[in-house]
């Protein structure tokens, strides 16, 4: 029986892109993410090894329902892939909306640790891996990521702390932790200004999907005796000194 992934935030981006990555190495594919059409869309694009679960990071109990009502075959979960999360737009915390800054915490962290906790059963029995997609605004701060940051620092000291807890279980955790990654994120940050998010990526040549996916695949797939504790990536033109870009024009 091939190997089960579980990954949230399977709809767009990394998360799709890791479905495929992952996929194309004979894992079967639990997606969860909130868009059903565009689940639909990787269903068939994937077949028979996805399958496709409507749901919200941000509702607990349904979190709970979902694993627990997981078919039978699908059960035997070997890696969970915590990929969803989203950022406020990015004003100064003094100025910001709470209800956004409060919904990106409930999103990149509650529903994160209530989804660990119930998989965690599985990934025990299997010896399985958990890979948290955390990001260099965890460990640099920027002008607008107050809350964000804060999310992400949380998310990666959760799986530095959660290997503690887990060691002698045989599960790997660890936290891929990237730059500035061209996907949807930022147009949805941005409440769909596809001219700011253009003018982000602007001639400097950034991360893509399929770089941080092939990241997952290489961390899924090493030898069980490997774990990876942290692995930070950046696009060469982008750099932590103050997040400082070099653009081609």
């Amino acid at each position: 029986m091939s190997r089960i992934a579980f990954i949230t935030g399977a709809t767009s981006g990394i998360g799709a892109a890791s479905a495929r990555a992952l996929a194309g190495e004979g894992w079967r594919i639990i997606g969860l993410g909130r868009r059903k059409d565009r689940l639909e869309a990787l269903a068939d694009e994937l077949g028979e090894g996805f399958l496709p679960i409507t749901g919200d990071m941000r509702d607990l109990e349904d979190l709970q329902r979902i694993v627990r009502q997981l078919p039978e075959e699908w059960q035997g979960v070997d890696l969970l892939l915590n990929n969803a999360g989203l950022a406020p737009p990015m004003d100064d915390f003094q100025d910001a909306d709470l209800s956004a800054q409060l919904n990106a915490m409930h999103t990149n962290m509650d529903g994160l640790v209530a989804l660990t906790r119930a998989l965690l059963p599985s990934l025990i029995e299997r010896k399985g891996s958990i890979i948290n997609l955390s990001s260099v605004a965890g460990s640099y701060p920027y002008r607008g990521g107050a809350v964000y940051g804060a999310t992400k620092a949380f998310l990666t000291q959760f799986g530095l702390s959660l290997r503690s807890d887990l060691s002698g279980t045989g599960v790997r955790v660890t936290s891929i932790e990237p730059g500035m990654v061209e996907t949807e994120f930022t147009l949805v940050r941005n409440g769909g200004d596809h001219e700011a998010s253009d003018k982000l990526y602007a001639d400097m040549d950034p991360l893509t999907a399929d770089d941080i996916a092939e990241a997952v695949r290489w961390c899924a797939m090493l030898p069980a005796n490997v774990n990876i504790n942290r692995l930070e990536v950046m696009p060469t033109n982008q750099s932590f000194a103050g997040f400082s870009v070099h653009r081609d024009t």
